[in-house]
Order: C-alpha cells, then sequence, then structure tokens
C-alpha cells in the first residue's frame, strides 16, 4: 500500500499525473527513512532537513506538515503493510504538484507520498570479508554550494555515475565538484581517517547535508583524542589516508577497502558502528 497525500492506496490505483512536477522538473524533494518496530531513526534531523529543503526551494509548506503529522503517515503506511513491528526503508516523497511550466501555477498544492518496503538489518553492521572498491567519477562534477546537497529528486550525476561503476567493475565511485575536490560517494557522504584527524568535505563544497554525515560528527565531537576537520579533500589524499568510509541512514557506516593501488582497513569505521548501535539502542 502507497500513502497518497494520506489517503491508502494500492500500487495500481497510486499513479502519479504526467504533470507532475516532480516528473516534469525534478521539483521534489524526498527522505530516505529506516523504521525498526515503529521507531524512526533520527526523524528529527530527517524532518528538520525536510523544511529546510522546502524553504530553499520556495515550497509552500501546509500547515499540517507538522513533524507529528507526518510521522502519523508513516507510521500509517508501515502498518498497512505489516511492517510497523519490523525493520523497514521508507521513502517520504514532497512535490509542489501539478501545472506550469518552469514557475508553478498559481493553484500549485505541495504533495506527499509515503512508499516503504522490507529492509533486513535492525541494526547497523560492517561484513568484515566485504569489499568496497571505488574510483573517482570524472565524466562530470558537481557545482559547489549548499543547492546541490538538497536530496531532491534530480540525481542526474548518481544515477550515471552508478551505471559507470557497474560497467568496470566498481562498487561505488567517487564524486568530485569543480573545483575537482571530491565530495562525496555516489550513495553517501565520505570521511577520511588519517591517524587521530577524522576530515569530512564541507557543506560548501556540494555534498548532501546528510543525516547519518551529521549523526558521526556529533560522535566523533564526543572523543577528545580525535581532530575533527571539515575541509575540501583533495584527490591525492585518498592515497595517503588509513581508511575511508561512506555513511548513509539505510548502511550506517561502509568502508571503502580499496582506491586504485591502495588497500584500507577497517578498525575505526568497525569502532563507529558499535558506538553508532549504542545510541541507538537509547531510543
Amino acid at each position: 500500500m502507497i500513502n497518497y497525500n494520506g489517503t491508502l492506496l494500492t500500487e495500481t490505483d497510486s499513479k502519479l499525473s504526467i504533470q507532475n512536477r516532480g516528473y516534469k522538473y525534478g521539483d521534489a524533494l524526498f527522505e530516505t527513512l529506516k523504521v525498526v518496530n515503529g521507531t524512526i531513526f533520527f526523524w528529527e534531523d530527517h524532518y528538520f532537513r525536510l523544511m529546510s529543503s522546502m524553504r530553499i526551494l520556495r515550497m509552500d509548506i501546509p500547515m499540517n506538515f507538522t513533524m507529528e503529522f507526518l510521522e502519523s503517515e508513516i507510521l500509517k503506511t508501515l502498518d498497512a503493510n505489516k511492517l510497523l513491528q519490523a525493520s523497514a526503508r521508507v521513502r517520504l516523497n514532497v512535490d509542489r504538484g501539478e501545472g506550469g511550466k518552469y514557475l508553478p501555477s498559481d493553484d500549485a498544492n505541495v504533495q506527499f507520498n509515503i512508499s516503504v518496503e522490507p529492509h533486513l538489518n535492525p541494526f547497523y553492521t560492517i561484513d568484515t570479508n566485504g569489499k568496497c572498491i571505488v574510483e573517482l567519477y570524472k565524466d562530470y562534477l558537481m557545482a559547489p554550494g549548499l543547492l546541490s546537497g538538497l536530496k531532491s529528486n534530480s540525481k542526474n550525476i548518481q544515477v550515471i555515475g552508478s551505471i559507470y561503476a557497474m560497467e568496470n567493475d566498481f562498487d561505488n565511485c567517487l564524486v568530485l565538484n569543480t573545483n575537482k575536490s571530491v565530495i562525496e560517494a555516489l550513495n553517501g557522504n565520505l570521511f577520511l581517517v588519517k591517524g587521530d584527524t577524522i576530515k569530512t568535505p564541507p557543506l560548501e563544497d556540494g555534498c548532501l547535508k546528510g543525516v547519518m554525515r551529521k549523526q558521526i560528527l556529533e560522535l566523533l565531537s564526543k572523543d577528545v583524542n580525535i581532530t575533527i576537520e571539515e575541509a575540501s579533500i583533495s584527490p591525492f589524499e585518498l592515497q595517503k589516508a588509513d581508511e575511508l568510509f561512506i555513511t548513509n541512514v539505510i548502511k550506517g557506516i561502509v568502508p571503502i577497502t580499496k582506491y586504485r593501488k591502495k588497500e584500507y582497513g577497517t578498525d575505526f569505521a568497525q569502532s563507529l558502528v558499535d558506538k553508532l548501535n549504542a545510541k541507538l539502542r537509547l531510543l
């Protein structure tokens, strides 16, 4: 069952109009959520990121779009799909309705839809025998700036980059901005470990304003033995790092095991996953 503006519909009945602005112009935002036994991980962070993004895109935020309302609609959708007492992946999509040629029409109304699917792992794990081989994706570059960091439906670089990775037997690719700085992976934020220093690109470089990125930075800030840097990362730094890892809400932390001839360890990433799961048990 799909939740379309508060009404539960079957997938067959929940068809978007071809006039929908999300379809026509990518004029839409989304949040990918992990929910376990009715608890939405980091819901407050997701909600405020969505509200901030809607303001940046100058969407008229409906009065009923409170944190409590959207949470209840998510849980209602999970319950209808018999996933309320399970681990699930949820997509909350918000668009500006129909009509207009670039400029929204006067009667355009913000809409939402929610889809859910089962997810196997309730907590975050790292496969110590797994591999994640990456390469730079250089065909297209991201523009620096906060607009690039919105979780919008415009994901051309991520789509084409994923095809490039598949065709060349890479597990992921690292994205560059027009300043030739490494800003993120195709599906998450990037962290670099070098000794006691942990580095991640700043939002101004164009990386995604990731919810898991925020959580990891908060965890790291509690360790007095670690220095955190939000600073641009040069491609030349990658091969000098001790560890590289990718973060997103669904997978948590994914260690990169190899970039070109450099192979990386996973010890720091594993210790961070343990701290993350300990925090989640308190939710």
